[in-house]
Parts: structure tokens; sequence; C-alpha cells
């Protein structure tokens, strides 16, 4: 019962600890705790009084929250769509860029930012769905599909998308191809509500349909026998939990850009905290993943004069983080 305690408050706190002090910071003012607090009473209380406190408020409300919550969103989808990839196909060096759906996603977004026939997170949720099914297609064999196949196509796959994208970025006019570069680069500075409310229902959509089938994952991890010796149909439950996957990357893909091998290493941290218990891990997915990303981000904005991307904070962060926590757990990468 303590340990329950224990897990909930870190899950709960963590989040909310982080989102308090990204609000607090920024490369335009830094403000103190009771500065913060006046100004939620003034928002919650009477927000027209707000516009007698000069620029600030709107720097908060209009500037960093959108940004937080957009950042927040981003994280958690990713990482839960790699706790659900690893366990859908028992493989721990799976995420959604290694299966090709974050290539296949930029590409269409990247496409739809050049050529506007249809909205960017259509068209980045299509052709991430496209590269799936060509992913799935290719490693298909017989009666059936092997795990390192699939890893092996989705790798195949996503070079193919990188490939196109490059062809799109060459075909493109020095300003999209500007945009276009720094999009591919993770991009969180152009974060406003209207991403936001874009991104959101999509994103919880998925994640909802990922919580309500946790309990399931742990019986995928035994494989498919046991999973239909106790009345799963592992193949309806696997297509469910992939489009859940694809749904919520390809919309954040839209969103932020892209955010590489960010859906492997948080899957791992959080396993390693919290145990395999997917009824577990997939909340620590959500609330370390948001968590997790939102450091980076405040790190991306606050540490240079200038914004560095935050794909490449990801990596800078993330990759010792993940090499500390794999040494000193002494991951068993075969189990």
């Amino acid at each position: 019962m303590v340990r329950k305690i224990k897990t909930v408050l870190l899950l709960v706190l963590l989040p909310v600890i982080l989102v308090l002090i990204s609000l607090m910071i920024g490369s335009s003012q830094n403000i103190g705790f009771w500065e913060l607090f006046h100004y939620i009473a003034l928002e919650t209380g009477n927000p027209k009084d707000i516009s007698s406190e000069g620029s600030l408020p709107t720097i908060l409300w209009q500037v960093r929250l959108p940004r937080i919550i957009l950042t927040f969103l981003v994280g958690a989808s990713l990482a839960s769509s790699g706790g659900v990839l690893q366990a859908v196909f028992r493989n721990p060096i799976v995420d959604p860029f290694t299966l090709g759906i974050s290539s296949g996603s930029a590409f269409g977004a990247a496409l739809a930012m050049l050529f506007p026939i249809m909205a960017v997170n259509v068209s980045a949720f299509i052709f991430g769905v496209i590269a799936v099914v060509i992913t799935y297609l290719v490693s298909y064999a017989g009666s059936k599909t092997s795990i390192v196949s699939m890893v092996l196509s989705g790798m195949i796959v996503s070079g193919v998308f990188t490939a196109f994208l490059t062809v799109l970025q060459y075909l493109s006019d020095p300003y999209k191809l500007q945009a276009i570069v720094q999009w591919t680069m993770g991009n969180l500075h152009t974060a406003s509500w209207q991403k936001v409310h874009t991104a959101f229902f999509p994103v919880m959509i998925g994640l909802v349909m990922i919580i309500i089938l946790r309990w399931k994952l742990n019986l995928l991890a035994l494989g498919d026998h046991e999973a239909m010796a106790v009345g799963i149909n592992p193949g309806l439950l696997k297509l469910i939990l992939m489009t859940a996957a694809t749904m919520i990357t390809a919309s954040c893909v839209a969103a932020a850009g892209v955010i590489s091998l960010f859906g492997l290493i948080v899957p791992h941290i959080s396993r390693m905290i919290f145990g395999p218990n997917n009824s577990i891990t997939v909340w620590a997915n959500i609330s370390i993943g948001g968590a997790f990303l939102l450091l980076i981000d405040d790190v991306s904005r606050t540490v240079m004069p200038f914004e560095i991307p935050i794909g490449v904070f990801t990596m800078i962060i993330g990759a010792p983080v993940f090499i500390y926590l794999m040494r000193r757990n002494a991951i068993n990468w075969n189990s």
C-alpha cells in the first residue's frame, strides 16, 4: 500500500512540479513562485485584472503554457507509443522510428507543408499508416512475420521515407526549406494554442485506448498462443494498439516535428524504475515521458541565448541518462 502511494505521488507530483518550474523560467524573464501564484490567482479569479499587470501574463498564458502543454503531450505520446510497440513486438529496440512511423509521418507532414492539399496532421497520419503497412508487408513471409524481419523492414522503410523527405527539401524554395529543416530537428518554439487543440483529441483518443488495454499488453508479452489460451485475439489486439500508436505518433510529428529515439529511451527508464508490469508502466510512460521532454525543452530554451532544437537535446541529455541506467540495472536485452 505504501509503495502504491509513493508510485502515485511520484507519477503525479513530478509532472506538476516541472510544469510550475517551466512556467517560472524562460529566455524572456524568470519569475518567482509567489509571483506565479499571484498570476494564477488573478487568472482563476478575475482575468480582467491581468490587463494591468504588464506583458508577463501574456508570456505566461499565451506563450509558455501552450508550449508546456504541447511538450508534455508529445513526450507522453512518444513514450507511450514506444512502450506499446515494444510490448506488441516483444522487442526492446522497437520504437516509432525503427518501424518507419516517424519517417513516414515526417514525409507526409513535409509534403502537406510543401503542397497544401490536405491538413498537415491528416497527411502525417496517412503516411504513418502507409509506412507501417509497408513494413508489415515487406516482413511478412509465409503465414507469419518475425520480429527481426519486422525491425529490419522498418529500418529500410524509414530510410526510404527519409530519402523522399530529402527530395522534398531539394525541391523546396529557400523559405519552405528552412522551415522543413528546422521542423525535422524537433520544433517546439512555434507552439500555440491552435497546435495544442489540433493534437489534443487524436492524442487523447490514442492514449485512452492504450490505457484501457494496458493489462492486455502483459498477455501479449507471454506470446500469441498464451494470449489465445485466455480468450484474447492477439491479431486484433495488436492491430488496435498499433493503430493507436500510429495515430498519436503522427499527431506528435505533425505538431512538433521529428524527435528521434525518445520513444525508445523512456519506456526502458519506466521499466527500470517500476518493473515490467505494463499496467503500471503505461502510466509511467505518460508521466515520465511528458516530464522528461518538458525538462529537456526547459534546458533547450534557457541554457543559451538562442534556442537549440529539442531533437538535438533529446539525444545529448537522454542518451547519457539511458546509458547510466542501463549499466546500473544491467538490462538483459534477450529477455
